[in-house]
């Protein structure tokens, strides 16, 4: 006979994908009725954006339809609300970094670098090549993610806690979605903190294998907000070739080994440029800055990114290079970071 303890004892071992418990004992299988051979029963979510819910929701129906009898399962979705979650988890493990594998923060110590465009074709290469991949933007000076990738909305927030955005199979938070378009912040360096951990701990970031956050130029409060939070971060510098650059990279560097922070390479952009009317490559912005810093300091330099048009227009159509044109020259390039990031990050 099919009734509710035959129902609870089959989709017992049924887990959440993210928490790795199973989803009865967590009470998100609930209101189990059986009548006429149809299954209905409720599955509540950790939160209504969940990206693993068709998962679920298909498991559910394969182990119950498999029962003798059952010729229909009806799965109704909902969400824990604000209780249930803090009886259940005193601290949400999916909020804020509980679930994230690498954080690795991209930093320059000096504007104009390309370092957010570094930042979001890292994250995408990264992805590519199989990771659950986030990309918080913490320049509280001047967020220019937003714009880099077409988001126009502010995040949703559900049950006091913040869903990051979803675009190209990334997870993405920026502090210029906190704000409207074109409004100017004065930020002290109270309010900076407070704004750095709460994108870092009140984000639903999930299951993550790396969170690459985008830092503000130089040493200041939001590069020690986050030297100070996730001192477990690796840091990727990024460099242009001339000698006024390598200045402030260096101060950015001594930064961040004086908090302990391990320094997994360096990236020079703008490097090079082909004109088209030569094979030579034209070194605009001078040559050898990141080769330099790399002699100079012990540190692997992961790669060398020309001066790409798809790279502009990339920035202004909000489709970047590594979504566009992945299997491009540069776009190898790209590959190759996040290869040694990956290669890096495992060696920690």
């Amino acid at each position: 006979m099919i009734d509710e303890q035959l129902i609870r004892e089959t989709v017992k071992d049924i887990q959440d994908p993210e928490l790795k418990k199973s989803l009865l004992e967590l009470g998100m299988i609930r209101d189990i009725s059986v009548a006429d051979g149809k299954v209905t029963l409720t599955l509540a979510l950790t939160t209504s954006k969940c990206p693993k819910k068709e998962a679920m929701v298909t498991e559910i129906r394969r182990v119950l339809e498999e029962l003798s009898g059952i010729s229909r399962v009806d799965v109704k979705l909902t969400t824990l609300n604000q209780e249930e979650l803090r009886q259940l988890f005193p601290k949400h493990p999916l909020v804020g970094l509980e679930k994230v594998r690498h954080v690795l923060a991209v930093a320059s110590g000096k504007g104009g670098v390309g370092k957010t465009t570094i930042a979001v074709n890292v994250a995408l290469a990264l992805a590519e090549k199989g990771n659950r991949v986030g990309l918080l933007d913490a320049d509280v000076y001047g967020p220019s993610l937003p714009v880099m990738l077409g988001l126009n909305e502010p995040p949703v927030w559900e049950n006091q806690m913040m869903i990051p955005a979803e675009k190209f199979g990334l997870k993405i938070m920026s502090l210029g979605m906190l704000t409207e378009k074109n409004q100017s912040i004065i930020w002290r360096g109270p309010l900076v903190s407070r704004a750095i951990n709460q994108l870092l701990g009140q984000v639903l970031w999930g299951d993550l294998d790396f969170l690459v956050v985008d830092l503000p130029p130089g040493t200041g409060d939001p590069s020690i907000t986050i030297a100070k939070s996730i001192p477990q971060a690796n840091v990727l510098m990024v460099t242009t070739p001339q000698e006024v650059a390598l200045a402030d990279v260096r101060r950015a560097i001594d930064l961040f080994r004086k908090f302990d922070m391990r320094i997994v390479g360096l990236v020079e952009n703008m490097s090079y440029f082909f004109c088209g009317h030569t094979e030579k490559p034209i070194e605009i912005f001078g040559h050898g800055g990141g080769v330099k810093l790399s002699e100079e300091y012990g540190l692997p330099l992961l790669g060398e990114i020309p001066i790409d048009v798809e790279i502009g227009k990339g920035g202004d159509s909000g489709v970047p290079l590594m979504a566009s044109v992945p299997d491009s020259e540069t776009g190898r390039i790209f590959q190759g970071i996040a290869k040694k990031v990956m290669e890096g990050s495992r060696d920690h």
